[in-house]
């Protein structure tokens, strides 16, 4: 029989474990609490449990603990990305951003992915596999360990779509948000996508309170599809359909994220079709300059056509801004760190 993933479970299916192997139901708050708050690595650690049970836990259920295989700290603004290695042998990165407001983690939520969007490294070598929601969790779990601050803001934006794997996400957000855990705030939350427009609608009617943020990088679907292989599947307009009904029924702004790329997506007329398509709705357009990937052929917009971009939404009412950038110096693209330990 295949091991269930203790970490992954919440507290009300971890309480009927311990009813199942014949302990007391308080043994699961103290198990909960080891490894979602005192962020324990192994049952060992959780002294306050009898070894018997220790022993028997560790016989029955996974207990997944990532190992970092490398850090690489920039020196320009101290941002931190993480390299994990999996118990299955496969990688996945993490960065740790420190803001005025507080510590950010972005984590990945599957090794690899399948979107095939041009301009990021991670989806290079296609899906290998979803992640679990520990393997989530414990990306900000390891992290926080390491670096000794309290992580109060989590980004999934890593490698990886997001609702690609969207019941382990739902399962990861349920974990992270409980009082009993770290308990983030949903608003502390935001969740991206490439637009899986169906998984889109299913989230909505979770009603959350997580910030969504779409991918959306062109005005038109024409511009869309050479960028993103998604947009043969999910028009602009059914896109916008999408985003207006997330806002209808959760009361949470959309952010659109649009990567400014060098002569491809960053003219005046982009801007101006941009704000044309997005007027009316409830939103944020978060502008990121490009960042590099050695395999594509893109490159960054210049300071100049980013800032006029920038101003030309906002003349038009659309609230933007630029995207401050962190960890440039340190293969800070998803999907770069693994990629370049791949090929070593």
């Amino acid at each position: 029989m295949e091991k269930k993933d203790i970490k992954s479970l919440t507290m009300t299916e971890l309480r009927a474990e311990m009813e199942g192997m014949g302990e007391k139901t308080f043994r699961a708050a103290q198990l909960y609490e080891w490894m979602h708050r005192k962020l324990a690595r192994s049952f060992d650690e959780m002294t306050n449990l009898p070894l018997a049970m220790r022993e028997k836990c560790g016989e029955s259920y996974i207990y997944t603990a990532l190992r970092i295989l490398t850090v690489q700290e920039s020196a320009v603004d101290g941002t931190k990305k993480y390299l994990f290695a999996l118990a299955d042998g496969n990688m996945v990165e993490s960065v740790w951003m420190r803001y005025k407001h507080g510590n950010s983690v972005c984590i990945s939520s599957q090794v690899g992915c399948r979107m095939g969007c041009r301009f990021c490294a991670s989806t290079l070598n296609g899906l290998v596999r979803n992640l679990t929601p520990a393997e989530m969790l414990d990306q900000i779990y390891a992290i926080t360990l390491d670096t000794g601050e309290r992580v109060s803001n989590v980004v999934v934006m890593g490698s990886g779509e997001p609702l690609d794997n969207y019941e382990n996400l739902l399962r990861f957000l349920t974990l992270l948000t409980d009082e009993n855990g770290l308990h983030i705030s949903q608003r502390n939350v935001t969740v991206s996508t490439c637009g899986l427009v169906p998984q889109m609608r299913e989230l909505a009617e979770e009603k959350l309170q997580i910030t969504l943020a779409l991918s959306l990088h062109a005005p038109t679907d024409e511009k869309r599809r050479t960028l993103m292989p998604v947009a043969d599947r999910y028009s602009l307009e059914e896109l916008m359909e999408t985003c207006a009904y997330y806002f209808e029924q959760t009361g949470r702004r959309i952010t659109f994220e649009y990567s400014l790329v060098r002569d491809v997506n960053d003219t005046k007329q982009d801007a101006e079709t941009l704000a044309a398509l997005i007027r009316g709705l409830n939103c944020h357009v978060n502008l990121i300059p490009v960042n590099p990937v050695r395999e594509r052929e893109y490159v960054q917009s210049e300071r100049r056509a980013v800032e006029a971009f920038a101003a030309l939404l906002q003349k038009r009412g659309v609230n933007a801004t630029v995207r401050r950038e962190l960890g440039r110096d340190i293969d800070g693209a998803c999907g770069q760190l693994r990629r370049r330990f791949l090929e070593d």
